[in-house]
């Protein structure tokens, strides 16, 4: 699937403020893909009444370079209510992935400084709240952005930290995705106590088989149409 190129808006935020909801939290997450390292959510709050000159500048953090992710992860730590949540590798595992993203998403709620009268949330639900699922909603919904970029910043901080215990993969710039330079680190290396044991290349390189034949696997399989069968 292609990156969903749209500039997001504060329209769903407006509908909901007018509605009298004032603290509605955007909430993302970053790490679903890799195979390594924990998944990360943020919840961040634009309150209606402080608006910034930078909200224009918000964007889904794939479409940011590096260094513009972390000023604007800034600018949000410093000026809007925020609250983090990070699920380890082993809890993926444990868990599934769906799972694990929900209760980083929890997590990350649980952190904010204030309760919420409503959430936007990227393409997941969490029943227990009042809340609306958008699809592509880190491109449409400037607080959903908002927390795309914070969750994003903090992963790839955890990851950078991890590539000073397992250097082999070059974490500090892969981030934990399957790279052809991380696949043949599997490879030649074995996987390292914060892989995803659950991901077929992970679980390809345990059983002593190639995790880059398993990835390429697994592309193919992607792209292949789907039969009645199936």
């Amino acid at each position: 699937m292609g990156i969903f190129l749209a500039v997001p808006t504060l329209n769903a935020e407006i509908t909901a403020w007018r509605q009298g909801r004032r603290h509605v939290a955007g909430v993302d997450e970053a790490g679903r893909g890799p195979l390594a390292g924990p998944v990360v959510a943020a919840a961040v709050i634009l309150e209606p009444g402080a608006p910034r000159a930078w909200w224009s500048e918000l964007r889904d953090s794939k479409m940011l370079v590096e260094a513009e992710r972390e000023r604007l992860a800034a600018l949000i730590r410093s000026e809007c209510a925020f609250g983090v949540g990070v699920v380890s590798h082993t809890l993926i595992d444990s868990l599934g992935l769906i799972a694990a993203t929900k209760r980083a998403m929890r997590e990350a709620l649980a952190a904010l400084p204030l309760r919420p009268d409503l959430l936007l949330i990227d393409a997941e639900s969490l029943p227990e709240y009042r809340h609306r699922s958008v699809i592509h909603g880190d491109a449409l919904c400037c607080s959903i952005a908002a927390g795309s970029i914070v969750a994003k910043v903090a992963r790839d901080q955890i990851m950078a930290a991890y590539h000073e215990t397992f250097p082999a993969y070059g974490f500090d710039h892969n981030r934990g995705y399957s790279t052809p330079e991380h696949l043949q680190a599997l490879d030649e290396t074995g996987p390292c106590a914060i892989h995803r044991r659950r991901f077929a290349p992970v679980r390809a390189a345990l059983e002593g088989r190639s995790a880059v034949a398993a990835a390429a696997a697994l592309i193919a399989r992607e792209r292949s149409p789907v039969t009645a069968s199936e």
